[in-house]
């Protein structure tokens, strides 16, 4: 499993504003709210069915024994059309795999091109085409935003690079390093953790913690 460095000297987010209108970042192209998914997810919302005591139902745990599994994970992710508008926070420590985990999900999802780590960009946006085995195609695109906190510190950065936009558009958002900007970023309709097994260096714990409807809707996607 492809792990990543350490991440070099933090830098400014503040002094660059991230426009949502950028051509890079791709446009929406979905509907305004009232239509297929968002009107599905509007009325499942995303407020939290997790607190401190998560039920048996809403958590799934399963060992990965290689990076062939996780692809295998990603690819039956990919599956579910609840992840049009899903916001799910990627856990681990450096070199657990979860970009690993997200490039599969992204290749899995249709994205083209070269797939670059968000950890010196703090974001990267992509778009693939509106999955053929997902109903009722909105748009002829999916949006996806991989965004990596690790280098954020300042909550006052989350207006100024304009991060409160890009979560408000609709689209997949995957977040490693959550925790990093606590307080600031919504939160998420899943929790997906990686942990390295001792024994095997290929091995990770594999946890999928649902927090919302629209997560459990996942989580039932990905479970056997």
């Amino acid at each position: 499993m492809a792990t990543g460095g350490q991440p070099g000297q933090q830098t400014s987010l503040g002094a660059r504003k991230i426009d949502t209108r950028h051509a890079n970042l791709g446009k929406s192209q979905f509907p305004a709210p009232g239509l297929y998914l968002r009107d599905e997810l509007s009325s499942i919302g995303h407020t939290s069915i997790v607190g401190s005591a998560p039920t048996p139902d809403s958590v799934w745990r399963t060992l990965l024994q290689d990076e062939t599994q996780t692809q295998a994970l990603a690819e039956t992710l990919a599956r579910s059309p609840a992840l049009a508008n899903a916001v799910l926070a990627l856990h681990g420590d450096l070199g657990a795999g979860k970009t690993t985990l997200v490039r599969h999900l992204l290749r899995a999802l249709g994205v083209q091109g070269r797939i670059k780590s968000p950890t010196y960009t703090v974001v990267e946006p992509h778009e693939a085409p509106w999955p053929a085995a997902w109903p009722d195609a909105p748009s002829a695109t999916l949006n996806i935003w991989h965004f990596d906190f690790y280098r954020f510190s300042d909550p006052r950065e989350w207006e100024d690079a304009g991060f409160r936009e890009l979560f408000a558009q609709p689209g997949l958002k995957l977040v490693e390093w959550p925790e990093k900007a606590q307080g600031a970023m919504p939160p998420p309709d899943a929790d997906l953790s990686l942990q390295p097994m001792d024994d095997h260096e290929l091995s990770r714990r594999f946890t999928f913690m649902a927090r919302t409807p629209l997560g459990q809707q996942l989580l039932e996607a990905v479970r056997p």
